[in-house]
Formats: structure tokens, C-alpha cells, sequence
């Protein structure tokens, strides 16, 4: 029997950020995500910052049904290879952990409408700015993704991080200045809500720079939210997170 016959728990981890607008966006993304299934139980929690953490939302479940996690990050870091395996390890309930969000092509339309919000044109030099991890895995799909957007574009697309890895986002954007110096330089934001990291992102030299995948205030986008659902169902089946 996989767990799929036994309609686990969705349990929807974030990272947790004290921005008020990204704990709104993100709440909205859970949100979507249960109207999209009214017969799943959904359940929210973080694995940092705010509360619940992960093991108050297992032990809140009711009696000792299954439930998945699915980390509502864009690549498979320390959160999901460690922390997650570790939470579920040590839960009494039977736990999968599904994989990641990213890399998939539903991010890419996203990453693609919010630059068209911002005024992207072709022409302009595209740097992703992605959160960064000392995972050389999550290090990796973020570069896939860059790939991914830049044949979606049809034009070079660099990779920069704001924290843990290189290169900074600040060398990618002054590298894009010297590579094309008669561009403006856009910064599409590989992040999933407001908070600190896209106020770094903001503060670059870039001339213009994206919202995150989620808004605050405004509908989560659709495929994100069949995202998230995916990933549970194929946790559900028994195939193993990547």
C-alpha cells in the first residue's frame, strides 16, 4: 500500500522570514494550495524564524496518521537533505519528504511574468539572484534554472547568490556590466517571497529588479500551488525526493 491510499497530511514547510509581506505571501501559497484539494488535510510550518517549527506541526496532527512534507524552497539544501530527513526521523508517524519546488519549467513561467511585470525587454542582461546555499546540490539546480530561463528568453542568463555561495550577486551584475556594456542589467528574483534576501537584491546596482515568485496581496500564481501539490503526490507514491 503506498501512502497515497492512507490521504497523508500535507504538511508545507517554509523557511520562515520576519517579513511581514513574505509571511503573508507564503500564508496565501498554503492557502491555495488546500483549496485546490478541500478533501487533503493541509497543515503550514517553518524550519526557521517563525513558529510552528516542524515538530510542532507533526505533533499537532491528529493521532498517528502519515503526512508528507513538502519544503516550499526552491532547491534542495541543508533544509531538505538534513533538517527535514532528520525531523521526520525522529516523528513516531510515518513521514516522506518530498522533493524541493525547483528546478521545474511552472517556476520558469513565473520567473519569466514577473520580469515582463518589470519591464524586461530583449536586449537587457539578465542575472538570477538566488538565495545561495553551502550545498554544492541547491548551488546546482539554481544554475539549471538560470539555464532553463535562458533558453525560455533566448538570451545568456547569469547566476548570482546573495549569501553561501559564488558569485555574489553583486560580482554577477558587475560581470553583465562588463559583458554588455550598453544593456541595462535586470535582476529576475529566484526567490520565493519578500523578505531580507530580496531587499538585498533590491539595493544592487541593477537597473531593474523582479518581485519574487509570490506577491503579497495578490493570488498566488496557480501553477505554483499545483506544484506544491505535485510534489506531494508524488511523495505519495513512493518515488524517492531527488
Amino acid at each position: 500500500m503506498t501512502m497515497v491510499d492512507q490521504q497523508p497530511t500535507l504538511v508545507a514547510i517554509s523557511h520562515g522570514t520576519s517579513s511581514v509581506q513574505g509571511q503573508v505571501a507564503v500564508a496565501a501559497l498554503v492557502d491555495a494550495v488546500a483549496r485546490l484539494r478541500p478533501d487533503l488535510a493541509v497543515a503550514g510550518g517553518f524550519v526557521d524564524v517563525q513558529q510552528p517549527d516542524v515538530a510542532a506541526v507533526l505533533s499537532s496532527l491528529d493521532g498517528g496518521e502519515p503526512a508528507i512534507i513538502v519544503p516550499l524552497l526552491l532547491s534542495a539544501g541543508y533544509h531538505v537533505h538534513v533538517d527535514l530527513q532528520r525531523e521526520s526521523a525522529a516523528s513516531r508517524r510515518t513521514i516522506a519528504v518530498s522533493a524541493a519546488l525547483g528546478p521545474d519549467e511552472r517556476l520558469i513561467d513565473v520567473l519569466e511574468e514577473r520580469l515582463s511585470e518589470v519591464g524586461y525587454l530583449p536586449g537587457d542582461a539578465v542575472v538570477l539572484a538566488a538565495a545561495g546555499s553551502s550545498d554544492s546540490r541547491a548551488v546546482e539546480d539554481c544554475r539549471r534554472v538560470g539555464r532553463m530561463l535562458a533558453a525560455r528568453l533566448r538570451t545568456p542568463v547569469s547566476v548570482g547568490f546573495i549569501s553561501a555561495a559564488a558569485p555574489r550577486i553583486s560580482e554577477a551584475i558587475e560581470a553583465a556590466r562588463r559583458e554588455h556594456p550598453l544593456a541595462r542589467i535586470v535582476v529576475s528574483s529566484y526567490l520565493i517571497a519578500p523578505g531580507y534576501f530580496h531587499s538585498l537584491a533590491r539595493e544592487t546596482t541593477a537597473d531593474l529588479v523582479s518581485e519574487p515568485l509570490l506577491v503579497p496581496h495578490e493570488p498566488p500564481p496557480k501553477a505554483l500551488a499545483e506544484l506544491v501539490l505535485e510534489r506531494y503526490l508524488i511523495a505519495a507514491e513512493g518515488e524517492p525526493a531527488p
